[in-house]
């Protein structure tokens, strides 16, 4: 089953699923990432629109994700705020111009989108040069024991959503040519992370 239908399949239930978690930890995280936030914004990957009630209304948030049953989650959180615009979007292949958004952001995707640098390179592509990714993401450890659970989980998470907990994501945010502007541990060690990262100005255009 590909990624696609098994968050299609999920839609429903996701944000059940992840209640707990949201509650204790994630909400904060999305809150004091998002709240500040101005400008052409476009979240990759909106899931079922969780962060979309943390964005301020002088934002215009563009939201894209490549599961329609998510997308619909998210169009009943987005009903009456004019300023956000749900869109069926390939990470990997973008509709939009170059250099169009103040932010990007990502909460949780790069774990689950099937080329990661190539997703990045885009949104290296459609952010301003002036502009910012700001990414909140789970990934794997550098702590040995940590590191050694999450290679034991990850065909579970992979099998059940398509999710990789082992990835190198920051290496992928480097590789994609940003550079790293700040990189704030935020649980169990270095397991979730928030990102700051703008354009690499010795990275070729």
């Amino acid at each position: 089953m590909s990624v696609v239908s098994k968050y299609n399949l999920i839609s429903a239930v996701y944000d059940l699923m992840e209640a707990p978690i949201e509650i204790f930890l994630y909400g904060k995280w999305r809150e004091e990432a998002l709240s500040s936030l101005k400008g052409n914004v476009l979240e990759v990957g909106v899931w079922t629109g969780r962060n979309l009630k943390y964005y301020p209304e002088g934002a215009q948030v563009t939201g894209i994700d490549i599961s329609e049953g998510m997308l619909e989650k998210a169009r009943e959180k987005s009903r009456g705020r004019q300023n956000i615009t749900l869109l069926h979007m390939d990470a990997e292949n973008m509709g939009f111009p170059d250099n169009t958004f103040d932010y990007v952001v990502t909460t949780f995707v790069l774990c689950s989108v099937p080329e990661p640098v190539k997703a990045l390179k885009e949104m290296r592509r459609v952010l301003k040069s002036s502009g910012e990714l700001i990414a909140i993401e789970h990934m794997r450890s550098s702590n040995n024991l940590i590191s050694i659970f999450e290679t034991l989980i990850n065909p579970i998470m992979f099998s059940i959503i398509g999710d990789e907990v082992i990835r190198d994501t920051v290496g992928n945010i480097r590789r994609a040519g940003f550079a790293i502007k700040e990189e704030k541990n935020l649980a169990f060690k270095d397991v979730f992370k928030k990102i700051r990262a703008s354009h690499n100005v010795f990275e070729p255009e």
